[in-house]
């Protein structure tokens, strides 16, 4: 989404949007952002010398303002959007799995900016 675009009205960069879904498996209190942000990063692999790790954007749905930070029930599931702010347009953003932060890498795909 480029700047001024629905999604993306505030930001100063274009952006990549993810809509997804969590279900809290656990015992332990998460939200769909703090679940996200435990498991996921991405990357726009564009810098010879170093890791470009993308850095989160405003929210760019507005339907889940409410419910972004709502605890999840234990077995249950609840939408969400993130937004990362692309640093150039033309390398791929890899998004990362690790089993939570500093955890092993679960596995990672790439995602081709259109």
């Amino acid at each position: 989404m480029q700047p001024g675009e629905k999604g993306n009205e505030y930001g100063e960069k274009p952006v990549f949007a993810i809509w997804y879904e969590t279900t809290n498996l656990s015992d332990t209190d998460i939200n769909p952002t703090s679940g996200w942000m435990t498991v996921f990063e991405a990357v726009q692999d564009n810098d010879p010398d170093a890791v470009n790790t993308l850095e989160v954007a405003g929210l760019p749905d507005d339907q889940f303002l409410d419910s972004q930070l709502e605890t999840i029930k234990k077995d249950g599931t609840v939408k969400n959007a993130v937004a990362y702010e692309l640093d150039e347009l033309e390398t791929p953003v890899t998004l990362i799995a690790s089993q939570g932060i500093g955890g092993d890498k679960l596995g990672e795909e790439n995602f081709n900016i259109k």
